[in-house]
């Protein structure tokens, strides 16, 4: 049996703002714009072993564009795009089964939802251990000689003789994909395909990010 994943639209980190209760309180919100989005491929689980879209999001001009995609691209005779990426869903169910179909943000967000956003991380180059773990490094004084960043002993040469995996060290900080899980949904601009989205989500502005559902959270609970 095919295992079914929440729905969900990919768009664009426009940046942080704030918006206000009715009791005056102020929510620290991002602002995400998730559509319009296009069906450039449809996923079956008797042709492909899984039920999944394939979406196009933010127009590109068609001579920047390969022959390759632009073979892809005409099939859905919407243009070429920026970023294209698949998403895991019930198509049947959704009824996403044609092909460069339109999807906006109502027609899977509103307000008091609850999602996931991925995105790649903002990167920080080559860190060390302060900066990337937040480790409290060595003495400022008992014999301590240029070395109070460092991260100090990472093991001896006895058994086992060697520097376990995982172990904290220096190096390429950021620049990954991190999943911020269970984000309310604050506030949907229907007329723009924004969507306001409590607390901060990965990546730099204007970066990409793909929003799906809460899958460890029962919509339920956002009533």
């Amino acid at each position: 049996m095919e295992r079914m994943f929440p729905e969900g639209l990919v768009g664009k980190k426009l940046g942080m703002t704030q918006v206000f209760t009715d009791d005056g309180k102020a929510i620290p919100v991002t602002a995400i714009q998730v559509g319009p989005c296009y069906v450039l491929q449809i996923k079956t689980v008797e042709n492909d072993g899984y039920s999944a879209v394939q979406l196009g999001f933010e127009p590109k001009k068609p001579q920047r564009v390969d022959r390759a995609l632009t073979g892809h691209f005409s099939k859905a005779e919407k243009g070429a795009f920026y970023y294209v990426k698949e998403v895991r869903c019930d198509v049947e169910k959704l009824g996403w089964t044609e092909l460069g179909k339109e999807l906006n943000a109502t027609d899977v967000f509103s307000q008091g939802l609850f999602v996931d956003v991925s995105g790649i991380s903002i990167g920080r180059g080559f860190s060390g251990v302060f900066k990337k773990f937040g480790v409290k490094g060595q003495p400022s004084t008992r014999g301590t000689h240029e070395v109070r960043r460092h991260i100090g002993s990472i093991g001896c040469r006895k058994f086992p003789g060697r520097v376990f995996k995982n172990k904290k060290m220096p190096g390429q900080f950021g620049n990954e994909n991190v999943t911020i899980v269970n984000l309310e949904i604050v506030a949907v601009h229907s007329d723009k395909n924004v969507i306001l989205v409590k607390g901060g989500v990965p990546g730099a502005k204007g970066s990409y990010v793909v929003v799906k559902k809460a899958k460890k959270r029962t919509q339920k609970e956002a009533a």
